[in-house]
């Protein structure tokens, strides 16, 4: 990646939040849905489906739609590593949200129109 596109080695982007910090989700009134390697945070910040074997039906479905909130996301970066986009930006950090959205809609129109 280049260091250009990297905002914690870019000084025009030090001292800018990290909104994945769970203390400043609070501040704004955000919550964050994590995954099972974030269990421990506070739940109400950040939510977590549950581990383990035999779980209660309204833990199962809890899990469902932990998990069917979380997978276009998770697809959008899935193709995003496998086309290498965000290795190649040569431009401002802050772009690279913009474009991660976009191609997120395009990948979202592809798989509904077929």
């Amino acid at each position: 990646m280049d260091l250009r596109c990297d905002p914690r080695r870019d000084p025009r982007h030090r001292g800018r939040p990290d909104l994945a910090d769970p203390r400043l989700l609070a501040e704004h009134g955000l919550f964050a849905l994590g995954d099972k390697g974030y269990d421990g945070l506070d739940r109400n910040l950040v939510i977590t489906p549950f581990k383990g074997k035999g779980k209660p039906d309204w833990q199962k479905e809890h899990n469902r739609l932990h998990a069917r909130l979380r997978g276009p996301g998770e697809r959008m970066f899935a193709q995003l590593k496998k086309w290498a986009i965000l290795d190649q930006l040569r431009c401002d950090p802050a772009w690279t949200t913009h474009i991660a959205k976009a191609l997120q809609v395009l990948n979202d129109y592809e798989r509904s129109a077929g």
